[in-house]
């Protein structure tokens, strides 16, 4: 799997296509809900759905019914009666809907371990990017990286991401940060959406970090993001989502609800990386602009949640880039309490989360979090999905919803997915009704 050809051939070759497609012998299905639900918020997230001993069906690539095993032959009898389905036998696994990982950063070039060692040994990340580091140093990377070499890479991560249960995937831009290099990795996003068999969302995140050639000029960058990107974005229809990066450092409010609004003109929702340095306005200008989600939000108090309860705003916890950066971590407990939805995602990126490991995502939820299993499990499939858009199509299992779910190994519950932090128990993937 070297090439993206060779990926997608290696898909194609493995997928198991079929009309029907029963799972029997479920010690545990996880997250079935009889009717669309968009999200779960407060003390619902504590409410999973779980069905023990249980079968599942699906027809036409979609989820389609459910039962305990005790119904199971009287199903089959009217449902199947000339044996055409494919069966699999869970052995007692949990069957749950795939991951729905709404915040990513996986078309980059190369890794950056030196400042990795920078921050062993006592630098900031705020230090390391006054250096010329940080996603300055990933932009110069992928300046110099040809955009076949920038495809295979990302789709290699794709696919390690699926094999932790992953089913859907938003991937941002924001390393190129000029014209040219801005397309260069949404084409790229662009080819990964017509090359992998999850859906992936293609977010705009020109506003990541202002450039080296603008800093004594940050209204002029701001006018290559509003007038020339996003037009030429819209023309290509490259992007899905648009996002600015609003905290200490890096843009202002003021700055931030400028390219919103110049988004809102092509069709692009915001979607906003907000208060994880400091108390920025992220969230006050993300409500504002009706984002989608607003991202990290390690810095949260009372007049923040206040905002997000009456919106429609996803707010979207990543504990793996406070874990590697050591900062502080989100009031998630609070939060919830409130009665606010929580999301999960992985923020997989080279400087500040280098994984794409979801289950790893609800281990540090539970332990830094406080946040039960079943909440950790709500927020990364149901609120995931939403965080991205997909509500209707992803996270949960319900019918008419594709069916994109994992069996994990026998006799594992919810709560032992977070409990057993570094180990994968997620032993066979299927996206859309086809095993990968």
């Amino acid at each position: 799997m070297n090439t993206s050809s060779n990926l997608n051939s290696y898909f194609c070759a493995k997928a198991l296509c079929v009309m029907k497609l029963v799972i029997k012998n479920i010690g545990m299905l996880v997250q079935t809900r009889a009717t669309g639900k968009e999200k779960v918020s407060g003390a619902d997230m504590k409410q999973l759905p779980v069905i023990e001993d249980a079968w599942l069906y699906c027809e036409n690539d979609h989820f389609h019914s459910w039962g305990t095993m005790d119904e199971y032959d009287n199903f089959m009898q009217h449902n199947d009666p000339s044996q055409q389905a494919t069966v699999i036998d869970a052995q007692q696994g949990m069957v749950a809907p795939s991951w729905c990982d709404s915040h990513t950063h996986i078309v980059h070039a190369g890794s950056r371990e030196k400042e990795f060692v920078d921050r062993i040994q006592g630098l900031t990340y705020e230090e390391i990017a006054r250096r010329g580091g940080g996603i300055l140093n990933s932009a110069k990377k992928l300046a110099d990286t040809p955009e076949d070499i920038l495809l295979e890479n990302a789709l290699e991560r794709v696919y390690e991401m699926m094999a932790f249960g992953t089913g859907a995937v938003e991937i941002k831009s924001g390393y190129g940060l000029s014209f040219d290099a801005e397309l260069k990795m949404l084409r790229v996003i662009k080819k990964i959406k017509s090359l992998v068999p999850v859906p992936v969302k293609a977010t705009f995140l020109g506003a990541h970090a202002l450039p080296v050639v603008y800093r004594e000029n940050r209204n002029e960058y701001i006018r290559l993001i509003t007038d020339q990107l996003l037009p030429a974005i819209a023309d290509e229809e490259l992007a899905d989502y648009c996002d600015v990066f609003c905290d200490r450092g890096f843009f202002t409010p003021e700055e931030t609800d400028q390219i919103l609004q110049a988004g809102w003109k092509y069709n692009l929702p915001p979607k906003i990386h907000a208060n994880e340095l400091d108390f920025s306005g992220g969230i006050q200008v993300g409500v504002k602009n009706k984002a989608r989600s607003v991202d990290h939000l390690e810095f949260t108090g009372d007049e923040e949640i206040n905002l997000l309860l009456p919106s429609s705003t996803m707010p979207t916890l990543l504990p793996s880039t406070a874990f590697f950066l050591k900062l502080h971590y989100p009031p998630a407990r609070k939060m919830i309490d409130a009665g606010l939805p929580i999301a999960l995602a992985t923020d997989y990126n080279p400087g500040s989360s280098p994984s794409g490991n979801m289950p790893f995502i609800l281990s540090l939820a539970c332990i830094h979090l406080n946040m039960l299993p079943e909440e950790a499990i709500n927020a990364a499939t149901i609120n995931g999905a939403y965080a991205m858009g997909l509500e209707g199509t992803a996270g949960s299992i319900t019918p008419g919803r594709k069916a994109s779910f994992f069996i994990t190994s026998p006799n594992v519950s919810p709560a032992l997915i977070p409990y057993s932090f570094g180990a994968n128990l997620i032993r066979r993937k299927f996206i859309a009704g086809k095993e990968v």
